[in-house]
């Protein structure tokens, strides 16, 4: 269990990346779901050692995350948002000369480098230059670097930003695979990747939690809550004045709406069964209309 308490982060320039932030995340997939900009990039990096907290805690287990960096760096993996490569480097090569960084030696270190080859996918195209990789291959490839070792605190930043239908589906099901034995923090802005994959969940936005728990149980906060309708493009901004209009969409030529409310707000809004978006949307609507410092 990785348990953070309290922890807030200001950066030189008086950003405000986290403010008293609390979270429980267990083993398994935990979605940290959020804008661009909401503060999960420096939670992220604040658990994987890369900067310093201004003040509170992180712990997993009996490790103190924030005082004790090395034994944190042995049993973690880091897959952060933008990483490079040697681009003239196999990733046979590459992957090795990683795990000798990370102290696998002889034997061990080859078992390893050609076990998260298969185990990505990547072992027919071993040989191949990184550069030459797509942007799933190269995903891949970053997913392996940051297995090696058998880590038991897994983090993967945005993952899945830029990545094809197929390539992302190929992608999700590995981290679903990982996510049965270690920690696995996917932070992204992506509703669907959480949906899919995540049994628990936080959203985060201007460096504070907002809203924590199991996906389900939030969906279920909405139930028999969220409507929606179809409506004329240039009439949105009479809805949003006089309703809780929570998200909307361009659908075949209207603006539709998805409005929460006790009750059907008017005639010609249909109810409809809550989803994470709707959680998402409407968490986020209401952190807008409280006061809050602007996030990294």
């Amino acid at each position: 269990m990785l348990k953070i308490r309290q922890l807030s982060k200001t950066y030189d320039n008086g950003v405000r990346a986290l403010s008293g932030v609390d979270l429980e995340i267990p083993r398994g997939m935990f979605g940290l779901l959020g804008p661009n900009g909401a503060g999960k990039s420096s939670l992220m990096r604040t658990i994987a050692t890369l900067q310093e907290a201004d003040s509170g805690t992180i712990k997993f287990d009996d490790i103190d995350v924030l005082q004790d960096k090395d034994a944190v760096r042995r049993i973690l993996g880091y897959l952060p948002q933008e990483f490079g490569v040697y681009p003239k480097v196999s990733a046979e090569a590459m992957l090795d000369h990683l795990a000798v960084l990370k102290g696998l030696t002889g034997g061990q270190r080859k078992s390893a480098v050609e076990g998260l080859l298969q185990r990505t996918n990547l072992w027919k195209v071993r040989k191949q230059k990184l550069g030459t990789y797509s942007g799933g291959m190269r995903q891949r490839f970053g997913i392996a670097q940051a297995l090696l070792g058998d880590p038991e605190i897994v983090i993967v930043d945005e993952p899945t930003a830029g990545l094809d239908p197929e390539e992302r589906g190929r992608f999700l099901d590995l981290l679903s695979e990982i996510g049965e034995n270690v920690v696995v923090i996917l932070s992204t802005h992506i509703v669907e990747d959480v949906r899919d994959l995540c049994q628990q969940m936080a959203i985060i936005s201007t460096g504070e939690v907002r809203a924590s728990g199991e996906p389900h149980a939030l969906i279920a906060e909405l139930d028999g809550r969220i409507w929606r309708r179809l409506i004329d493009k240039q009439d949105l901004p009479l809805y949003q004045e006089r309703m809780q209009v929570i998200s909307n969409r361009l659908f075949a030529g209207k603006r539709e709406i998805r409005v929460m409310a006790d009750e059907a707000p008017e005639p010609g809004f249909d109810g409809v069964p809550a989803n994470l978006e709707d959680v998402y949307f409407k968490t986020l609507r209401a952190a807008t209309e409280q006061p809050a410092a602007a996030a990294a």
